[in-house]
């Protein structure tokens, strides 16, 4: 605090004045900066809510969407040899999306509001591309979990950045799934996904509605 004595021949306005409004600021200051603290700890904390929220809210989205993407895949193909194939794929992506449905209510983080639109485009899309034969479904698979993949590489890098031990947990989670997503994508390689008739423009346009999927249930 800032105090000044006013000499005896000083007049009222023009130096009591300016004294008052010196000690009153100072006041204020010391005031702000002792708040300062607990204001920056609100700012922080709802700064990591918001990333937590925005991570598992997209990671539950698109499992859920690739768990509709190999319901459509066995729709179509599950009765031929490749069935157990797509099969042993979709029980990783159930597993998937029963662990983020526990995590989002623990992180208190509500679902995406687009999960119906999603649950019927995964669909489409994985029974589509398996109308185009063994080729085709294991192109859709090749172009969605290399998104995925990546998706999950960039969030463990925010979350090792952020605090590795306070998300240890739910690194481990993402590392492993994003482990069974490389893999898939290497299953389709394996079973000639690179061979699906215009494969190029085949696996751009699923990675670009991939890429707006993520965009938007990272928002809402």
């Amino acid at each position: 605090m800032l105090l000044i004595v006013r000499p005896a021949n000083c007049s009222l306005k023009r130096y009591c004045g300016v004294s008052y409004r010196r000690i009153t600021t100072s006041i204020s200051s010391l005031s702000h900066d002792s708040n300062h603290p607990v204001r920056s700890e609100k700012i922080e904390n709802r700064r990591r809510k918001m990333m937590l929220s925005k991570i598992l809210r997209v990671d539950h989205a698109g499992e859920v969407g690739a768990d509709r993407i190999y319901a459509g895949q066995m729709a179509v193909l599950g009765k031929t040899e490749y069935g157990p194939v797509i099969q042993e794929m979709w029980d990783q992506e159930k597993a998937h999306v029963n662990k983020f449905r526990e995590l989002l209510p623990e992180y208190k983080v509500r679902p995406t509001i687009m999960l119906p639109l999603w649950n019927i485009a995964g669909f489409a899309l994985g029974a589509g591309t398996a109308l185009l034969g063994k080729e085709g479904a294991m192109a859709c698979t090749i172009a969605v979990e290399e998104v995925i993949g990546g998706h999950y590489d960039r969030q463990l890098r925010e979350l090792l950045n952020e605090d590795p031990e306070k998300y240890k947990e739910l690194l481990e989670v993402i590392k492993q799934f994003r482990d069974d997503e490389l893999e898939h994508m290497e299953t389709g390689i394996e079973y000639d996904g690179e061979k699906a008739p215009f494969y190029s423009l085949l696996k751009s346009v699923i990675q670009v509605g991939c890429h707006g999927a993520i965009w938007v249930s990272e928002r809402i």
